[in-house]
């Protein structure tokens, strides 16, 4: 269900024209099609109760269960300083996802509007641009607190697939030959 919401969503921000750069769309569907490749190694695994498929599942859905978890966590800790510094990094150092956020949240540059640079934005034309920092820090502290969340709701689901495989691929395979488990 996650790696199909991801893929949706990537395409739906190419579709409207939200995301442009290639790299962030290529990863959110890289990412949806590893996840939605792992749950089909796990549903076979079930289905044929096969040992090895259930413990690379296992092993799997355990280290996508680090990561995400430290992710989360990561961005329920951040404090506006640290949120403030990261967007100006990313600000440095993409152009790409400038030119997007100059464009939909209609302003320019980071911190001071430069009438001398390029700008993609509406407001240019007239130069009454406010700066971006104030509006993207604004939508980051929501939307940070937003995906740790759900982050961290859906690293406790897949501990949980965790314990239930360990669980179910510990357990007699009921098709299996009765005498061979003396």
């Amino acid at each position: 269900l996650v790696s199909l919401l991801l893929i949706g969503i990537a395409a739906w921000g190419i579709g409207f024209g939200l995301i442009s750069s290639f790299r962030v769309v290529g990863v959110a569907i890289a990412v949806g099609i590893f996840l939605f490749l792992i749950a089909l190694v796990g549903l076979i695994g079930a289905v044929k109760h096969h040992q090895v498929l259930l413990f690379f599942y296992m092993i799997i859905l355990l280290l996508v269960f680090i990561v995400q978890f430290s992710v989360s966590c990561a961005c329920l800790a951040l404090n506006k300083e640290q949120q403030s510094q990261l967007l100006e990094v990313g600000w440095n150092n993409t152009n790409s996802a400038r030119t997007d956020i100059e464009r939909n949240l209609n302003c320019c540059g980071f911190r001071v509007f430069d009438p001398n640079e390029t700008c993609f934005s509406d407001c240019f034309s007239s130069r009454q641009c406010q700066p971006c920092a104030p509006i993207i820090e604004e939508y980051s502290g929501m939307v940070l607190r937003f995906v740790g969340g759900i982050g961290l709701f859906f690293s406790f689901t897949e501990i949980l697939g965790v314990w239930l495989t360990y669980r179910y691929r510990n357990q007699k395979d009921p098709r299996a030959n009765p005498s061979a488990f003396l």
